[in-house]
Order: structure tokens, then sequence, then C-alpha cells
């Protein structure tokens, strides 16, 4: 199974965000890194995607076109997780997970989904939080409590915006290296979008990067991130360096000089 985008346009009234975007295949078991500018309609495409946004074109998952699906239908097999999470209700966490269960269809007092919850909650490194209300949790522990209730529908898409925005670097990590894994064992179409490029060299294992609501790369990350792509896309001096462990990172040398 595969994501397959043909012929993508989103437009906000007269303002197009995103123009006939082409992406043959986004595959499954692989996590994939949406990079670009502000503005280069990363978000919009989550968003899309999710069936958030009218759009015109066709979005295909496996042999399914989501374009076509009903909002019932597409919430069985999508799940988008938001940069900024809705507003915190007087609910535990834990609960929050297993109504996450629940909506689709499984039943929160099978000993399986409790099992599934209190793995995820160990995965995330966030047992001691199940007891603890919403409302009294930091964004952070949001993020991570709603990536808890992503993982537990167990999706068929999985997008993720900016997850990593109200996360410290230990939990950074850790995030980006569990939904790499899950998004591994549990054959997901996995995309996320990142602003940190080095976070994607390290974590993704494809990038689709964008500028101006385009597609002007996609492929490895380290493939896709070349000295003439971050100026392009940048407008800065970059180079892809190897370190002591001979893992690639970037490094910018200044900003592009205008021309002219």
């Amino acid at each position: 199974m595969s994501l397959r985008i043909e012929g993508l346009r989103v437009a906000y009234g007269r303002h197009e965000v995103i123009a006939g975007l082409e992406v043959a295949a986004v595959p499954a078991g692989q996590l994939t890194a949406l990079l670009g500018p502000n503005g280069s309609g990363k978000s919009t495409l989550l968003k899309a995607l999710a069936g958030l946004q009218a759009l015109q074109g066709q979005v295909w998952l496996g042999g399914q076109e989501l374009s076509a699906a009903s909002a019932a239908e597409r919430a069985q097999r999508v799940v988008y997780l938001p940069q900024a999470l809705p507003a915190a209700v007087h609910l535990r966490a834990f609960e929050s997970v297993l109504a996450a269960a629940n909506a689709t269809g499984r039943r929160a007092a099978d000993e399986v989904v409790l099992a599934e919850v209190f793995e995820l909650f160990g995965k995330l490194g966030v047992s001691h939080l199940g007891m603890r209300y919403l409302d009294e949790l930091s964004g952070g522990q949001l993020q991570l409590v709603g990536l808890a209730q992503a993982l537990i529908r167990r999706p068929a898409l999985l997008l993720l915006d900016e997850p990593l925005s109200a996360l410290d670097l230990n939990y950074q990590f850790h995030v980006m290296d569990l939904v790499r894994r899950e998004t591994a064992l549990r054959g997901i179409v996995g995309m996320v979008v990142l602003h940190d490029i080095n976070i994607a060299l390290r974590h993704a294992d494809r990038v689709l990067m964008l500028k101006d609501g385009r597609l002007l790369a996609e492929g490895e990350p380290a493939a896709v991130l070349t000295p003439a792509r971050l100026a392009a896309v940048y407008g800065v001096r970059g180079r892809l360096e190897y370190c002591s462990r001979g893992l690639p990172q970037v490094l910018i040398d200044g900003l592009e000089r205008a021309q002219g």
C-alpha cells in the first residue's frame, strides 16, 4: 500500500496554496518528512489529506480514493494530529486514549485495548501521566498524549503536523524514534511536517521538499538536501557533513546573497 497524489490543488479563496501537486508514491512502512519554508503548503497538504480542507484532484490510499471517501470512511483510515491541539477537557489522559480507541469501534474495556494503551504510554515515557487530567498538562505533555491517541486508532495514514514544537531535545529524539519504529512495525504511511532538517536527516526515511505549493524534490534525505536545494528553497549556503559516527548533518554557513 502507498499514498498517491494526482493533480492536487488547494486554495484559500483566490489564493492557491498547492498548485497541481503530483506524488507517485509515498510508501507504507516508511516515515516521510515534509520540508520547506514557511508558507510552502506543508500543513495545508496534511489538512487536505485529512479531509479538513477542500481540494481538487485525487488522493489514493492503496486502492481507495480518499478524495471521494465520506468523512466516516476517511476517519477509519486516516489520523491527523495538528500542531495546536484543541483545548484540553477535564478528562484523564488514560481515559482520553481509551476514548480514541472506542471511536474506532474497539471496546475500551477490552483487555487487549487496555494492554495496548499501557504499552503506548510506556513507549512514550508518559506512564506517570495516565491519571493526570488533560487540562493540567503542559503543551509538550499534551502532544505526547495526543500521539498516543493517534496511534491507538491504528491508522493506515498517520499525519503529524510539527509534533516536536513543544518538546525538549530528549523527547524530540524519543518521539521521532518511536514514530519511525511504529510506522515500520504497523505498515503505516507516515507523514510528518518538520522544520529541523537535521531531525529529518536523522529520523526520516524519505523527504518531500515543497516550495510555493510545488514539489521540488523527493527521495532519501541525504540525496535531497544538497547545497543547491538548500539555496533554492531556504536561501542559505549550506553543506552536508558526516559526524564521527557516519551520520549526515547539514551545516549552514550563511545566507545566499540576492542577485542583481
